[in-house]
């Protein structure tokens, strides 16, 4: 199991006039698991060089490839000037003692600040997003697909639903120790066909339940009676992030429904902008997911290494593009819907 140790037992922190400015966590890792910005070749290439890559230090969200802040900045302070004195400081301490520094799942503003330091070696990957074009239902969504991938997609809804599964969502205040007790089972059971244990426990979905019950969705397919499989989200004000399933018994189509239809409904239904399901999945294209660019800051401390890393990323990014345009010329949206008057680009909608 990959842990994820603080660094010094402490966050990286910047101070002003008025206090604490600015901050940024850092864990110490052993490994590369639970990150999903995979560097086991740069790892393997140390090792064969008789070099340690680890301990290295990452700055991330453990087992969350979603993005999000990575300085944390007070809004009246200079971003740049603290963001600058933030990395500077990990720098001089990171520099003695591990191998390199990674900053994984930036957002926005993370990323401009971030990369406006040269000493950083960007690098990029694909995720798939759905994204809400202000749909009223299901079927607006599905208004939006080609005729063949519209039919599959009711088709994969109606599989399940002729074998008797109907689906419950509730939230954190709704789930009793009953429905924690199967959502638990069906979280191993993901690890168990593949002959490991998740690194979770119930404790853990119990005390999520109690401390963030508005921000946890859980959709349980029942049958006969018995809830037999779930999907687990996180949510904000504008997004649904999809982390876990599992289910009891296999059948047809119920994974498609459970973690992806469910949730666009869901999105829908409370007026979601976007919903992010996790790493990797070119299967969510057909769905209605949209492929997206995500990114990823390296610091090497090795010279030779630091250049040659640099190099590998920058072949690595022309075959990334290749696979975000490939991906985004299969998805499943009509070009043009001449009846409604309706342009899909991307999936991004604009009425002509």
């Amino acid at each position: 199991m990959s842990e994820w140790e603080p660094a010094g037992n402490r966050y990286v922190t910047c101070h002003d006039d008025l206090g604490l400015a600015g901050g940024m966590v850092c864990y110490v890792k052993h490994d590369s698991y639970g990150e999903y910005v995979f560097d086991w070749a740069w790892a393997d290439a140390y090792n064969r060089h008789g070099m340690q890559y680890y301990p290295k230090v990452i700055t991330a969200v453990p087992f969350t490839p979603a993005t999000g802040p990575r300085l944390l900045i007070r809004p009246d302070a200079d971003a740049t000037v603290i963001a600058d004195a933030l990395m500077t400081c990990a720098r001089q301490e990171l520099a003695e003692r591990f191998s390199s520094w990674h900053i994984l799942f930036p957002n926005e503003a993370s990323t401009d600040l971030i990369g406006a330091d040269d000493t950083w070696i960007e690098r990029h990957g694909v995720q798939f997003h759905w994204f809400n074009q202000g749909f009223t239902t299901f079927e607006d969504h599905l208004a939006l697909f080609n005729s063949k991938r519209r039919k599959e997609a009711r088709r994969e809804r109606r599989r399940v639903a002729e074998q008797g599964i109907t689906f419950e969502r509730l939230n954190g205040h709704q789930l009793d120790f009953d429905a924690l007790k199967t959502l638990f089972q069906c979280y191993q059971m993901t690890y168990a066909v593949r002959g490991s244990r998740g690194y979770l426990t119930e404790e853990f979905f119990r005390l999520a339940a109690e401390r963030i019950p508005d921000s946890l969705c859980v959709a349980f397919a029942v049958q006969h009676g018995e809830r037999m499989a779930m999907s687990l989200c996180l949510r904000d004000q504008t997004t649904l992030y999809g982390r876990y399933w599992g289910a009891l018994a296999n059948v047809d189509c119920l994974h498609f429904e459970t973690c992806f239809h469910q949730w666009i409904d869901y999105a829908i239904s409370e007026g979601i902008a976007r919903f992010d399901p996790g790493a990797q999945g070119e299967h969510k294209i057909a769905r209605g997911f949209q492929p997206v660019k995500t990114k990823s800051f390296h610091w090497i401390a090795e010279p030779e290494f630091r250049r040659a890393i640099a190099d590998f990323v920058k072949r690595e990014r022309a075959h990334i593009q290749h696979y975000f345009e490939a991906c985004d010329d299969h998805t499943p949206f009509k070009a043009l819907d001449a009846e409604l008057g309706l342009e899909v680009n991307s999936g991004k909608a604009a009425l002509e």
